[in-house]
């Protein structure tokens, strides 16, 4: 017969370490010492191992017996896990969800989604951030971000990421200033045009586009007399026909749709600014957070702002960069 553990064996291995007696864990478990003790001899003559040297003073675990400690452990938090999940499948989700958001997705795209969420589980509560910077998602207590582009360097070590759904940023003119300044043909011709640019790094006027048809990449240097820090501004110009900007397909996909803004060199993208979930390291991830998840991915799949506009915004509100 092959000898065989079960949970209690496991925690009873577990308590004995804990205490270091075996009163102590027989006191813990509200039985007398002889039970324990029993249990331990038992246990020993099953395995044919000696797992706890017993001194006048103190029971600690042989080489064997701490090695099985360690399994044990891992095995135990195992079963609280999937009891826990198990738990929860049969409740609705409760607690709280911080997240941070840039602010012209949060506000345009994400805000309604959460809402719907939210109604979805009415015992949840979640508080959205909107924020120009990438907060430090585990010191600032934050569940998760719904971040433009990939984080790269250093900190891209510190989350676990997913992508949401695919973005591209594309060039855009109004229909007035095309018809006075004329329509580019190809890449080059972006030089002689006045183009608006965002003022968001160092290299804001060099725009890397990627050609759709074999994916190659082509830096083009970029200038005109308007440029700002503020991505709703830029927008706000070429709307007005001042000039070519490069912007993502989720901020202007009413624009497009109303023929307000027309795509310029559609062959031509900036394949930088998909749309990713950010959540700090942890061992699991609680349900709630894994609901949202999965009802973002839902929500985005297929890039809905590329078959309609976005929701719309309050008078006198526009959301930002």
């Amino acid at each position: 017969m092959k000898p065989s553990l079960d949970r209690a064996d496991l925690e009873l291995l577990l308590s004995i370490r804990e205490h270091g007696s075996l009163a102590g864990a027989a006191s813990a478990a509200d039985v007398v010492p002889s039970v324990v003790t029993k249990r331990l001899a038992a246990l020993e003559a099953r395995l044919g191992l000696k797992l706890f040297q017993r001194t006048t003073r103190r029971v600690v675990p042989t080489a064997e017996g701490e090695g099985l400690c360690e399994r044990a452990t891992g095995l135990l938090a195992g079963f609280q896990a999937m009891e826990a999940e198990l738990r929860e499948r049969h409740k609705d989700p409760v607690g709280r969800i911080r997240l941070a958001a840039t602010f012209g997705f949060g506000r345009t795209w994400l805000g309604p989604a959460i809402a719907e969420f939210q109604q979805r589980h009415p015992q949840l509560e979640v508080q959205l951030q909107l924020t120009e910077q990438l907060p430090d998602l585990a010191v600032e207590g934050f569940d998760g971000a719904v971040w433009l582009w990939a984080v790269r360097g250093p900190r891209a070590t510190e989350w676990t990421a997913r992508r949401l759904a695919r973005n591209q940023r594309v060039l855009v003119a109004a229909p007035d200033y095309l018809g006075r300044h004329g329509t580019p043909a190809g890449i080059d011709d972006l030089a002689a045009h006045r183009c608006l640019v965002v003022r968001e790094n160092e290299r804001f006027d060099v725009w890397r586009l990627q050609r759709e048809r074999d994916r190659s990449e082509v830096r083009v240097r970029v200038g005109g007399p308007l440029s700002s820090n503020s991505g709703e501004l830029v927008r706000d110009w070429c709307l007005a026909g001042h000039g070519i900007m490069l912007r993502s397909l989720w901020d202007i996909a009413g624009a497009l749709a109303s023929g307000e803004l027309v795509r310029v060199l559609p062959a031509y993208a900036m394949t930088d600014a998909d749309i990713h979930w950010l959540a700090p390291h942890t061992p699991t991830t609680p349900r709630r957070i894994r609901l949202l998840v999965d009802f973002l991915v839902e929500r985005f799949r297929g890039e809905p702002w590329r078959f309609s506009p976005a929701p719309a915004a309050p008078r006198g509100s526009r959301p930002r960069r």
